[in-house]
């Protein structure tokens, strides 16, 4: 053969060869992992701490669980997201104080890729629409077109703005006009990290559309409640997820006095604000802000709550991850004044998930099952008379965390569905006066 053929063969080879290296990243396994670690001493502890919150790569959050490391103890399992450039480093460190550590993740980069996938901004196009994940701007076309598609049904309400001046739009559905009627709220993505948590709002609407009339329960819910939707709550948050850090947890306001962004809107509500379980410091994850409701997208919600709060008798916020069906109080240890009722709700709700679907879901109060988190949106509705009020956090336990693929999309929300029927229609039970009518 020519030695040029062969010279030019020999190139195309080695070329070809690099190019699937770099696309499969079988070339190098420093890529972004997720490491499980749980610290055995107070030693380790407090090496954890400073992991968790020093080696970062342009800003970008390490630590997925607990929140933050104010949280870590001891046998507490700990995940960090640990960027390519840090894995080095970090994984040093460990080995140097004894400190063992399991990979979750290995293809972080890949799976966030898998999220961002595509190929349709139009629920009409495809019946797969529900089963991805959407930017903002396909988020806030859905609602116009569905407020459009069902005029008699489904009403877009303005509520406020975020601090972007973003609109944070709730849909009301509503399928008749019987007197009394009570009412039902649902919001997601408060944590911009959250991904499962709005695609559960598109879903539960979808699924409400379709459904109503054909399906007993979700019928009776939605002839006995109207439900308020709010599919985006931190909208310059997820903005961010999909355009900067994939990791990004807060709003993003900024701060007066650093150069740090972002509230905790789940800490900015006024439920026992900023005590022990949130922080004053502008940096941390659980930024509480300056003062509650200091951030427009909490007012916004605190404002709607309070103007319907005669008819709200069901609040439900969603998050991911870890599988658990919370309920106040998590602002403190204290029981709430209907705990029994609010277990009751709960494990139903968990034991029916575990039959239907054979996943497993913790459940309790917030501070007793967790830990203390002052400042939520949960406990603060509670405390305004709604009381019925529950955070659940989807799938799954840490394997995906926040990349949980789109594939598990349909689980997860099925999953949250049947919680959230199981609940409503307990709710609706025992706020009916013996006649049958409501009780307000």
């Amino acid at each position: 053969m020519d030695p040029v053929i062969m010279s030019t063969l020999l190139i195309w080879f080695v070329f070809m060869s690099l190019n699937i290296l770099l696309k499969t990243g079988h070339c190098t396994r420093i890529r972004d992992e997720i490491l499980s670690i749980t610290p055995k001493t107070e030693e380790q502890v407090d090496i954890l701490k400073n992991v968790s919150t020093e080696y970062k790569v342009d800003n970008e959050t390490v630590l997925w669980q607990p929140a933050s490391a104010e949280y870590i103890r001891e046998e507490m399992q700990v995940h960090l997201f640990v960027p390519a450039n840090s894995s080095g480093t970090v994984k040093d460190l460990l080995k140097k104080h004894h400190i063992t550590h399991e990979v979750l993740l290995d293809n972080a980069n890949e799976l966030i890729e898998l999220q961002m996938r595509n190929a349709s901004t139009d629920p009409r196009s495809s019946s797969t629409f529900y089963e991805r994940y959407h930017s903002l701007e396909d988020i806030y076309d859905w609602i116009n077109r569905t407020a459009q598609d069902n005029p008699r049904t489904v009403k877009a309400i303005l509520i406020g703005s975020s601090y972007e001046k973003r609109p944070l739009y709730v849909l009301k559905l509503s399928f008749n006009d019987r007197p009394n009627k009570t009412a039902m709220w649902i919001d997601c993505g408060i944590h911009a990290r959250e991904w499962i948590a709005p695609a559960f709002c598109l879903w539960f609407v979808h699924y409400s559309l379709s459904f109503y009339g054909q399906n007993t329960d979700i019928t009776h819910i939605l002839n006995s409640m109207d439900v308020y939707i709010l599919p985006v709550l931190n909208p310059d948050g997820y903005k961010y997820t999909w355009t900067g850090e994939r990791m990004w947890r807060k709003n993003r306001s900024i701060s007066k006095a650093t150069n740090c962004f972002g509230v905790d809107l789940n800490r900015n509500f006024d439920a026992n604000w900023c005590t022990k379980g949130a922080s004053h410091n502008p940096c941390s994850e659980i930024y509480c802000g300056e003062f509650p409701e200091s951030e427009p997208e909490s007012q916004a919600v605190a404002d709607f709550l309070r103007r319907h709060k005669d008819t709200v008798q069901l609040y439900v916020s969603i998050h991911s991850y870890s599988q658990m069906l919370l309920f106040p109080y998590s602002c403190t240890l204290e029981e709430a004044e209907n705990h029994s009722d609010l277990l009751e709700m709960a494990q139903e709700a968990a034991q029916n998930i575990r039959r239907y679907y054979r996943n497993t879901y913790r459940y309790g109060a917030g501070a007793a099952t967790i830990y203390l988190a002052p400042g939520g949106s949960d406990d603060w509705a509670y405390n305004l008379g709604i009381k019925y009020s529950f955070t659940f956090e989807l799938q799954d336990r840490g394997n995906k965390g926040f990349l949980l693929p789109p594939s598990h999309i349909a689980g997860a929300c099925n999953e949250a569905l049947l919680g959230v029927k199981i609940i409503a229609l307990k709710v609706i039970e025992k706020t009916r006066a013996p006649t049958g009518h409501p009780t307000i």
